[in-house]
């Protein structure tokens, strides 16, 4: 049996007026340095947490929270929320938040002091990610984060429009590159939306995108995740050259980087954009180990 209370969509969101009232109570001005764009938009909360199909029953994973306006959304959809805040002030102040808002669902929320990029571990299992994003370190802060918690089985990231894309796009898009094939080892990505610059404070020079993703199992390969993105990070070093040159610094020459795409059944003339990564995880496999 689920413990979280129950609500309903009139529960109260934090608004423009609240959200700047936070803010001036803390003496702080977002800053760019930590990618801070502060939703005020109660319905926009409203349309992530939605498309994010959250269950009840599940453990949320919200990175940067801010001022709590998304947390509270989720607080009303999930069981538990686990957030993980990187400014110390914002941390400090989220409990107090929630306990004025969401008195009845105070305990089940979880503040984590720190770097997403470096967390490692947290106070409870989550299984979904639901997050906005700072659009500096959106794409690494996703890869670490599904690197380190298999448990998260699901989730929907807010992110600059164009990254947004980059995660999304198939092989063989204008924007398909590094982001694209790291995302596919760990799960389908679709785009799942765009929002506006006025739902945020302060409005930034472009539009969000949504991104939802699903975890599916890792592809079958010998070779090891460092091994395979070790071959993407090279393809796409020099996305213009043909495989067969793009890869010969990591494959140690042309001639070698030729026989193993060879032997991964890849095209040499073919570039990087084209492949997905379950090719990149037979090139990987097939490379010589040097001679002693």
């Amino acid at each position: 049996m689920n413990d979280k209370a129950s609500s309903s969509p009139a529960q109260a969101l934090l608004g423009a007026s609240e959200i700047r009232r936070l803010a001036e109570e803390l003496g702080i001005r977002p800053t760019k340095t930590l990618g801070q764009n502060f939703v005020i938009d109660g319905n926009t909360i409203r349309r992530i947490v939605s498309v994010a199909a959250v269950d009840p029953a599940e453990t949320v994973l919200e990175v940067g929270p801010g001022l709590g306006s998304l947390t509270l959304g989720l607080l009303d959809a999930a069981h538990r929320v686990v957030a993980v805040e990187i400014d110390p002030v914002l941390a400090a102040r989220l409990p107090q938040t929630i306990t004025r808002w969401r008195p009845e669902r105070a305990t089940f929320c979880d503040v984590v002091e720190g770097d997403a990029m470096r967390i490692t571990e947290l106070p409870a299992e989550p299984t979904a990610l639901v997050a906005n994003l700072p659009y500096n370190v959106a794409v690494p802060v996703v890869l670490h984060l599904l690197a380190h918690f298999p448990s998260l089985r699901h989730g929907l990231v807010m992110v600059q429009d164009e990254v947004a894309d980059r995660l999304a796009a198939p092989p063989g898009s204008k924007v398909y590159g590094v982001p694209s094939v790291k995302a596919q080892w760990y799960g389908k990505m679709r785009k799942a939306g765009v929002i506006g610059m006025n739902v945020f404070w302060p409005a930034p020079k472009i539009a969000s995108g949504l991104v939802a993703f699903e975890r599916h199992e890792q592809p079958q390969t010998t070779a090891s995740r460092e091994e395979v993105f070790a071959v993407i990070d090279a393809a796409f070093a020099q996305r213009r050259k043909t495989l067969r040159a793009a890869l010969a610094s990591w494959a140690g020459s042309g001639v070698l980087a030729g026989e193993a795409l060879a032997r991964a059944g890849v095209d040499p003339s073919a570039r990087g954009e084209v492949l997905d990564i379950h090719a990149f995880a037979r090139i990987a496999e097939a490379k010589q180990p040097p001679l002693v």
